[in-house]
C-alpha cells in the first residue's frame, strides 16, 4: 500500500477538546466502534490489524508493542466524498482518548484508494487527541480513517468520535418499525437500540406498528424493552397493509400536525441485526444535506456478514426488474477481501443510487409533504416507486457507505414465492407512473417470462405472473383495500401447483437413482428466442434428453431444467426441494389464459396506464391511508 512518508507528514501533540456534541456548535456525525453489535460479526468490518496485535472492545482498542491498527474499513471509515457531494461541510474533526505510547494518523485515500497523511499526533502519555481534517478533495471519491502504530510501547485508544460544524437547527427525527410476527427479532432490534443511549437520543419516537396476529405485548420480554425505551416508544396495532401499510403510518403520524412540528423519519425492517451506530450516521448525515434528501442505509447479508448486498442500485419498471447495480457500485462484495491491487475492498469512488430499500432509510418529512405518501402496494417497489417520485421533485436519495443494517440475504431466498406476484403488479405499477410505459417493452418481458416459467415447468409461478398482469389490467381499484385481498388471493392460488412448495428431501421417499445431480454447462446459451424453441421442440414431441434427476439451486436456468422430465430442484435456501413434473393440460391451460392476457396487455395498457396516473394523488393522498388505517381526521 501507498503511504506518505512519516516525517513528511505534519505533527501535532495531543491536545485537550471538548466532547464533540457538546452543543459548541458542532455535530457527532459518526463514531469509532471496534467491535460490532454481535459476535457473529467480523471485528475486521471494523478495525483491522495489519501487523502485531490488538485487544478490540467496543469502544476501544489495545494495541501491544510493534503493532500497526487501521479503520479503513466498511465502518471503520468516514466517506468524505458523500460528505462533499451532499453536503456544505468542509472540515471534520476526530476526538479521541489516547493513553500510553504510540501515533495516531488521519488518513485520507483519492478515487483511485491511494492513501495519503492528513494529520498525525504523537502520544507520551494519557490525553484527549484532536485531529482536523479537511473535506475538500473528494469529489469523485476518498475517505478519512485512522492508523494508529506502536513501536516499543503499548497503546490504548478510545471514544473516538467524529463531528463537524453544525449546519443548522436540528430536526427531530423518529423511526418507524414495522412487523409482522417476527417477535424476538424485533425484540432484538428494540433491545439493541435500547442498549444504546446515545443513538436512542437521537430519536424523538421510537414507534412500532405491529401488523401481526402474534403480537409484541404478548411476551413478558416486551415489557422489559418498553422500559429500556422509556417514553419514546410508541406501539400501534393495525391490520395487516404490508410494509407499505406499515412504514406508511409513521410517515403519516409524523407529518400529522403542522409542518414546523414535523418529524423526519427512519424506517427500519423489523428481522435486522441492528449497529445502532447507523441511527448517528443517518441522522447526522441528514442534517447535513443542502438540500432535503433521502438517506439510505445499505444492506448487509445477515447469512454473510462481511458481504454487501449493493451499494447504489437502480431499477428497470419496464421490465420489472429492481436491485440493478449502478455503474461502479460493489455487489455482493466480500468486504473482508482485497482488490486486484491487494487494496481493501471499500467503496471509494463515489456513486449516485437512485432509490435505497426500506431496510434502513431516512426520509425527510419535508419530502413527503411535497411528494404525497407511499403508494398503498403492500409491499415491494413501494421503496422503489417512492424514491423515484421523490427524484422527479427534485429529492435525490444517498446511500451512505458506512451506514448499514444486516438483513437476510436476498440470494437465499427463492424467486418463486408468492411474494413474486407484488414484485410483478407493482413493477407495472410502477412502470405506469414512473415511466412512459413503452407497451412493447412491457408485453416482450411478460411474454419471455411466461415462455420461460412454461418450459421450466414453473407453473405456479406461471399463474402469478399472469394473475398480477390481470390486476394490474383491472386498474387502480385492487388497492382500495390496500392489497389485503390480493395477498389472500395469491396464496389461494399458488397453493394448487405443488411445484411452488418446498419439502424436504426425505420425505419424498426418493430412490437414490433418481436424485443423480446434473449440472448445468458453463454459460448461456447464446441465441436465447432459438434455444426456447429447440427445448420446446424437444418438449412437445417427448425426446427431452432426462427423464428425471436432481439440479442445484445454482443450475436451475430455464434453458436447463426445460431438459427433463421431472426436474428436482434445490430451493435456494437448501433447506427443501422443489419438484417440477411436466404437465401438458395445465401448460396448455395457462397457454390459453396468458394469449387473452397478452393480448388485452397490448390493447389496453396504455389507456389502464393512464388510469393509474390520473388515480395516483387520490392514492397517495392522506385521506386514503386515513381510511385505509380506519381513522377519522378532523381538519
Amino acid at each position: 500500500m501507498l503511504r506518505a512518508a512519516e516525517n513528511d507528514a505534519p505533527t501535532e501533540e495531543p491536545e485537550v477538546s471538548a466532547p464533540a456534541d457538546d452543543g459548541a456548535g458542532r455535530l457527532l456525525v459518526q463514531r469509532g466502534p471496534f467491535t460490532g453489535p454481535s459476535d457473529l460479526v467480523p471485528e475486521d468490518l471494523y478495525a483491522e490489524v495489519l501487523r502485531g496485535t490488538a485487544r478490540r472492545e467496543r469502544t476501544g482498542i489495545r494495541l501491544t508493542p510493534g503493532t500497526l491498527v487501521t479503520t479503513n474499513t466498511y465502518w471503520g471509515r468516514l466517506h468524505a466524498t458523500y460528505w462533499q457531494r451532499w453536503t456544505a461541510v468542509r472540515e471534520v474533526r476526530v476526538d479521541l482518548h489516547a493513553a500510553g505510547t504510540g501515533r495516531v494518523r488521519l488518513m485520507a485515500s483519492d478515487t483511485n484508494k491511494v492513501p495519503r497523511t492528513v494529520a498525525v499526533a504523537n502520544v507520551d502519555g494519557s490525553g484527549e487527541v484532536v485531529l482536523t481534517g479537511a473535506i475538500d478533495r473528494f469529489l469523485d471519491g476518498g475517505g478519512m480513517w485512522l492508523e494508529m502504530v506502536t513501536d516499543v510501547g503499548e497503546l490504548t485508544v478510545s471514544d473516538v468520535r467524529w463531528s463537524v460544524p453544525r449546519q443548522a437547527a436540528d430536526r427531530p427525527t423518529s423511526m418507524t418499525i414495522c412487523t409482522f410476527n417476527r417477535v424476538e427479532d424485533c425484540l432484538n432490534t428494540l433491545q439493541a437500540l435500547g442498549d444504546d443511549p446515545e443513538a436512542l437520543e437521537r430519536l424523538e419516537i421510537v414507534r412500532v406498528v405491529d401488523q401481526g396476529t402474534d403480537p409484541l405485548e404478548s411476551r413478558d420480554r416486551f415489557t422489559e424493552v418498553m422500559a429500556g425505551l422509556g417514553a419514546k416508544l410508541r406501539y400501534q396495532r393495525q391490520p395487516n397493509l404490508g410494509g407499505a401499510g406499515g412504514f406508511t403510518r409513521g410517515l403519516f403520524e409524523a407529518t400529522a400536525g403542522a409542518p414546523e412540528s414535523d418529524h423526519d423519519v427512519l424506517l427500519m425492517d423489523d428481522d435486522v441485526l441492528l449497529e445502532p451506530e447507523i441511527v448517528v450516521r443517518l441522522t447526522g448525515f441528514a442534517a447535513c444535506t443542502t438540500h432535503p434528501t433521502i438517506v439510505g442505509g445499505q444492506m448487509l447479508n445477515l447469512l454473510h456478514p462481511d458481504h454487501v448486498h449493493i451499494t447504489a442500485e437502480y431499477a428497470l419498471p419496464e421490465k420489472m426488474k429492481v436491485g440493478i447495480p449502478v455503474p461502479g457500485a460493489m455487489r455482493e462484495a466480500h468486504l473482508l477481501g482485497r482488490d486486484e491491487r491487494l487494496l481493501p475492498m471499500v467503496q471509494d469512488r463515489r456513486v449516485d443510487t437512485e432509490y435505497n430499500g426500506w431496510w434502513s432509510c431516512l426520509i425527510p418529512a419535508a419530502i413527503v409533504r411535497a411528494v404525497g405518501y407511499p403508494l398503498p402496494l403492500f409491499f415491494q417497489w413501494d421503496d422503489v416507486e417512492f424514491g423515484y417520485r421523490a427524484r422527479e421533485h427534485g429529492f435525490p436519495t444517498v446511500s451512505l457507505p458506512g451506514a448499514g443494517v444486516w438483513h437476510a440475504d436476498f440470494g437465499w431466498k427463492d424467486w418463486d414465492e408468492w411474494h413474486r406476484y407484488f414484485n410483478q403488479r407493482n413493477g407495472l405499477i410502477t412502470a405506469a407512473l414512473r415511466t412512459g410505459f413503452d407497451r412493447r417493452v412491457v408485453t416482450g418481458t411478460v411474454i419471455e417470462l411466461l415462455a420461460q416459467y412454461l418450459v421450466a415447468m414453473q407453473y405456479g409461478l406461471a399463474a402469478t405472473l399472469l394473475q398480477a398482469v390481470e390486476d394490474f389490467l383491472d386498474g387502480p381499484s385492487v388497492l382500495d383495500d390496500g392489497s389485503a385481498h390480493a395477498a389472500a388471493e395469491i396464496r389461494r392460488i399458488r397453493a394448487e401447483y405443488p411445484e411452488t412448495k418446498a419439502v424436504p428431501i426425505d420425505e419424498l421417499g426418493l430412490d437414490f437413482r433418481e436424485t443423480q445431480v446434473h449440472l448445468a454447462p458453463p454459460g448461456k446459451p447464446s441465441k436465447m428466442v432459438r434455444t426456447w424453441g429447440k427445448r420446446l421442440l424437444l418438449q412437445a414431441t417427448g425426446r427431452v434428453p432426462f427423464r428425471t434427476g436432481m439440479v442445484p439451486a445454482g443450475e436451475a436456468h430455464w434453458w436447463f431444467v426445460s431438459l427433463f422430465e421431472r426436474a428436482i430442484v434445490t430451493d435456494m435456501a437448501e433447506t427443501g426441494v422443489r419438484v417440477r413434473t411436466r404437465d401438458r393440460d395445465r401448460q396448455q391451460e395457462l397457454v390459453r389464459r396468458a394469449t387473452g392476457t397478452v393480448r388485452r396487455l397490448w390493447t389496453d395498457g396504455g389507456a389502464v396506464a393512464q388510469q393509474w396516473r390520473d388515480a395516483a394523488p387520490r392514492l397517495t393522498a392522506r385521506e386514503n391511508w386515513a381510511r385505509l388505517y380506519g381513522l377519522t381526521e378532523e381538519r
